[in-house]
């Protein structure tokens, strides 16, 4: 977030913990904890990509933001509002200002619903529009995410994955929403269709000034449409800072993997991949001290490494990274690199 800029989503300390049920070997199961201490703010109009690898805990970060998954400790305030202190009625009402988009656009829409029902349905809950009016809105919705008017009388398994999520799209923007919390909205789809559907998103940006928590998993992605980056692993924010500074100049080594496991535009480019080794840790069972040190390829990694779990802390203007061998540096000059998707403002997955 630049400085001076208000947030419009402040997250501080968030930390959900799951009970499991049941006993394992005869022993209790014990909990595990999905989202350690994280925080993070989004000014107004902004866009953080939170990314990470499958079990980070960004899907359970951005459900809790919306009081989807109830935090087990924390702060959530949204324009002012703690929305951690909501009842249920005065929650109700803020939920028009904050929507999801869900990865799954198939099982995120009510299948034995039309698709002018399900955009519909916000409209009505929320008091907002009703009958023709209602009708009439819908129509507009349709059109602003790239759907035929006609397109009302189907039900979502007639349509194409980028076709459903238009739908989801339009049934976010039904409420008139200033956030939305888009959790893999593009992952599901082939890479022309993500395409089409990120520039969507960056134009609703525009034309609404809406705000944006994307969570993802593909760097290339998150390029198109992100400000702000925030990388996670086993539940912490290990690296955060303006998309720009993070590209250009990563500091955890599990940023530089991520990177460097992105494919270039250029198929004749040479590829240097940095490999980790094994794989992430449980989150039942994480280890004490820096949870990334088993996989850590830094060259300056000892001991001290396994006993002290390293804060996230200022490295660079505005570039913060959760490592205790990585002194703050100097930025480096250079640019962001060029969209790594194809931008596809012409193509149309609408079939005819």
């Amino acid at each position: 977030m630049s400085a001076g800029a208000e947030p419009l989503v402040e997250v501080r300390r968030l930390r959900k913990v799951y009970a499991l049920s049941g006993r394992l070997f005869g022993r209790a199961a014990g909990s595990l904890t999905a989202v350690h201490d994280v925080s993070f703010a989004i000014a107004r109009g902004a866009t953080l990509a939170l990314v990470g690898e499958s079990g980070c805990g960004k899907t359970t970060t951005g459900r809790a933001v919306l009081r989807l998954v109830e935090p087990t400790t924390g702060r959530i305030r949204f324009d002012g509002i703690d929305v951690l202190a909501l009842g249920p009625a005065p929650l109700r009402r803020l939920r028009r200002r904050m929507q999801p988009v869900f990865q799954d656009p198939y099982s995120s829409l009510n299948p034995r619903m039309r698709v002018g029902a399900i955009i519909r349905e916000g409209l009505v809950i929320h008091g907002l529009a009703e009958g023709a009016a209602a009708d009439a809105r819908v129509r507009e919705l349709m059109a602003e995410v790239g759907l035929r008017p006609e397109h009302a009388r189907l039900y979502p398994h007639e349509f194409s994955g980028g076709q459903r999520q238009r739908v989801g799209i339009a049934r976010a923007l039904a409420v008139e929403p200033d956030f939305i919390v888009c959790d893999e909205p593009v992952s599901a789809l082939d890479v022309s269709v993500q395409g089409q559907v990120i520039n969507l998103l960056l134009d609703l940006q525009r034309d609404r000034g809406l705000t944006y928590l994307f969570i993802a998993h593909d760097l290339a992605v998150v390029a198109q449409i992100a400000t702000h980056v925030a990388v996670m692993y086993l539940g912490r924010i290990v690296e955060h800072g303006p998309a720009a500074a993070v590209y250009r100049d990563p500091i955890m080594p599990y940023t530089r993997a991520l990177l460097s496991a992105v494919a270039p535009p250029d198929p004749t480019a040479r590829l240097q991949r940095l490999a980790l080794v094994g794989d992430a840790p449980s989150p039942r069972a994480a280890p004490r001290g820096c949870s990334f040190f088993a996989r850590c390829p830094h060259p300056r990694k000892d001991a001290e490494c396994t006993r002290t779990v390293p804060a996230l802390e200022l490295k660079a203007p505005g570039h913060s990274a959760a490592c205790i061998k990585e002194p703050p540096r100097a930025p480096v000059d250079g640019l962001i690199p060029p969209p790594l998707i194809p931008s596809v403002l012409d193509g149309d997955d609408i079939h005819r």
